[in-house]
């Protein structure tokens, strides 16, 4: 496969991933602990901050990765850094599934896709850089 073939799928695979952090964090920014089992009205303020605050994050990752699409091949630091965040959440996120139990099915979709799709996406992105040699 060329270099720049490969580029582009890079470019669509990042694309359609990132509209999993675009959606997620800004509902959780929108609609707080609202989509969460098991949340209760009132919902606490301390609680209702710290949510928004952690959507807002996931909103600004997937704004920052989707930024990284136009020249994927020479966004390789920011790309890991990015990629390294979000393994550190998942990772956090696999700690919650061993100590209380299993998330719903959103959230063990969210656990492989920072687990297994983020760190191919970063080894391709790094694999394109270096056919491109950037």
């Amino acid at each position: 496969m060329k270099a720049e073939t490969e580029k582009r799928l890079l470019q669509a695979c990042v694309a359609l991933a990132c509209i999993v952090p675009l959606l997620a964090g800004g509902s959780g920014v929108i609609e707080s602990v609202g989509g969460i089992r098991g949340v209760e009205e009132p919902v606490p303020v301390d609680l209702d901050s710290h949510f928004r605050y952690l959507s807002g994050l996931l909103l600004g990752l997937g704004i920052a990765f989707a930024l990284c699409i136009p020249s994927i091949e020479r966004k390789g630091l920011l790309f890991r850094a990015l990629g390294l965040i979000v393994v550190v959440g998942g990772l956090s996120r696999l700690l919650s599934l061993i100590a209380v139990g299993a998330p719903g099915p959103g959230h063990q979709f969210g656990l492989a896709m920072e687990l297994v799709t983020v760190p191919l996406l970063v080894l391709w992105q790094m694999r394109v850089a270096r056919l491109l040699k950037h």
